[in-house]
């Protein structure tokens, strides 16, 4: 019995010294390509010299230029954060509350605007409200008009559309999932005491929901805050946000320390956020008295019930689905009919062309880097969410744990944008000179990623019986052959659905792409934005073709992720 205990005790401590030896490969990982650029940043901002020089910091300060930039993006992501907010309640309590045909399809389509590249979304909203768009057509046709009737190219208006469009999910997923499992006979407890519908919704259901809804309308404000690829097509030069600003000062104008104090700026807003955003989503870890979803879901029986669903349907399906449409459509459109020219067009490498390589080369390269970037993400990923699972007996491993998983999730609060702009002044020296190597790229698409890939094993890994750790322990194995012989046939799905997060956002990231990657290596989502800053109708109808293919990955992916995915719902 005691060598059995002293056996057990060996194990554990030979556990713990892996165990803190693996917690350092994740760390190290984010000290050199997240900490230390932003350090870089931070450095090249108040002294660009060596020495402390705070004039880019003051130009911002005295400049009403730059004020006007930042009230232009904290208010266009406070309209849009409500819009997206007011739209999508009702979505919510139609998911929550009714279970329907083609319930389940639905809430994938609408999931794929969200994992779109903006630069694609971008496309689809002027293929299907642009001067020539798909809409403006149809409307000229039935009235007879000469001109487009609708005119929302760089206005306002059409960002404001867009940002509803790719944020709408948020809103349904995490109001809705916290929906689900409230008890609904709170509210009929409340009707019974005489309480009106209205009295209901805004005395009961909106102040029990409350925690949710400013969890998602937070995350809103966040990815409308830090928002580049659909201010910087749709909204033209006439408008930039803090993100689009920084890219203009380092690309256009190569004004590196003015540019560091924008990400500076940038940085404190959205890292102040994601902090107010953590702290929200804590609180609707734990809705009052849940319910499964079986307990609190009805079929839809009355007419009351049809119109309620039919009609948030029909508002999803024209507000999500018709830019996408209009985008496929447009695609296969030529002057003199349809159409596979476009496609066709993708594979040749024109003397005028603004591609360094055929434009199909830019697919490939996407496909490299992504595979590239499921290789580092579920590395890193499997270690960070294997050591977060753990289970904390002893107060030092859970302060450990504590700390360990908010710094995982910094780069989910850091701008694309601003991580490459970290990259480009911080790694361009011996020992880190990689400002020529190809893996830059998915060095950066890895930062965005593994997050993802983390908070979607992190289920499953929870879920495993220590027990069954222990037996394999108990029987001879180390902690490897444990990890390969009973938690990764567990965890396989969700393993699955982490590399398949990690291979769709690298497909479309822009925002760091746009600033490292070679002219010579461009990716899809780069290739895109280069075709629609050029003129002629080829050159627009290339850029259709490549962002209907990025679409069709996306969408694929995310069909992939709600099949496999572990459970009614992940953390994301």
């Amino acid at each position: 019995m005691s060598g059995t205990i002293h056996y057990r005790v060996g194990i554990t401590k030979k556990q713990g010294v892996f165990g803190g030896f693996l917690y350092l490969i994740p760390l190290l990982f984010l000290a050199i390509f997240f900490f230390y650029p932003l350090l870089s940043i931070f450095a090249l901002s108040f002294a660009p010299e060596g020495v402390v020089d705070l004039s880019a910091l003051r130009k911002l300060v005295s400049s009403s230029y730059y004020a006007r930039i930042l009230w232009f993006t904290v208010w266009q992501a406070t309209v849009s954060t409500l819009l997206t907010v007011i739209l999508a309640l009702p979505g919510a309590y139609v998911f929550a509350r009714y279970r329907f045909r083609g319930k389940s399809l639905l809430q994938a389509l609408t999931t794929i605007p969200f994992v779109l590249p903006t630069v694609v979304v971008a496309n689809a909203f002027t293929a299907w409200l642009g001067p020539r768009g798909r809409l403006n057509l149809i409307l000229m046709t039935l009235l007879g008009l000469d001109h487009p009737p609708i005119d929302l190219q760089h206005t306002i208006w059409i960002i404001l559309l867009a940002h509803v469009f790719y944020n709408y999910t948020v809103v349904l997923r995490i109001v809705g999932g916290f929906w689900a499992h409230l008890n609904p006979r709170i509210e009929e407890a409340a009707r019974v005491l005489g309480a009106r519908p209205r009295d209901v919704l805004w005395g009961v259901t909106l102040p029990l929901l409350a925690p949710a809804i400013a969890a998602a309308a937070l995350l809103v404000f966040i990815f409308c805050f830090t928002s580049f690829g659909v201010i910087l097509i749709l909204g033209g030069p006439r408008f930039a946000t803090l993100e689009v600003e920084i890219y203009r000062q380092t690309v256009n104008l190569f004004n590196l320390p003015l540019a560091a104090a924008l990400s500076v700026v940038q940085i404190l807003f959205t890292f102040t956020l994601m902090w107010a955003y953590t702290r929200l989503q804590a609180r609707t870890a734990v809705p009052l008295d849940p319910r499964p979803r079986r307990h609190t879901q009805r079929r839809v029986t009355s007419r009351r019930d049809r119109l309620i669903v039919g009609g948030n349907v029909a508002l999803m399906m024209g507000l999500l689905l018709s830019p996408l449409l209009a985008l496929v459509e447009r695609s296969f459109t030529l002057e003199g009919g349809f159409g596979a020219r476009y496609y066709a067009e993708l594979f040749v490498n024109r003397r005028d062309s603004i591609l360094y390589v055929p434009p199909i080369q830019a697919v490939v390269n996407s496909v490299g880097f992504a595979a590239v970037t499921v290789a580092l993400a579920l590395g890193l990923g499997l270690i960070s969410a294997s050591l977060l699972a753990r289970p904390g007996r002893r107060r030092n491993v859970r302060r450990l744990q504590a700390l360990f998983d908010p710094l995982l999730m910094l780069p989910l609060g850091t701008s694309a944008v601003t991580l490459g702009f970290g990259f480009i002044i911080a790694l361009d020296e011996p020992p880190l000179n990689l400002r020529a190597s190809p893996l830059l790229v998915p060095l950066a698409h890895t930062l965005v990623a593994f997050p993802f890939v983390v908070r979607s094993l992190l289920p499953a890994l929870r879920g495993i019986k220590p027990s069954l750790r222990e037996a394999a322990s108990v029987l001879g194995a180390g902690p490897l052959r444990v990890w390969r012989e009973v938690d990764l046939p567990i965890v396989g799905r969700a393993l699955l659905v982490g590399a398949v997060f990690a291979f769709t956002i690298s497909m479309g990231e822009f925002g760091a792409t746009a600033l490292i990657a070679r002219p010579q290596t461009p990716t899809m989502p780069v290739a895109i934005y280069r075709f629609l800053g050029q003129p002629g109708t080829l050159n627009y109808g290339q850029a259709l073709a490549m962002s209907t293919l990025l679409m069709l990955v996306c969408a694929v992916g995310m069909v992939a992720i709600e099949r496999f995915r572990v459970g009614e719902v992940g953390e994301f």
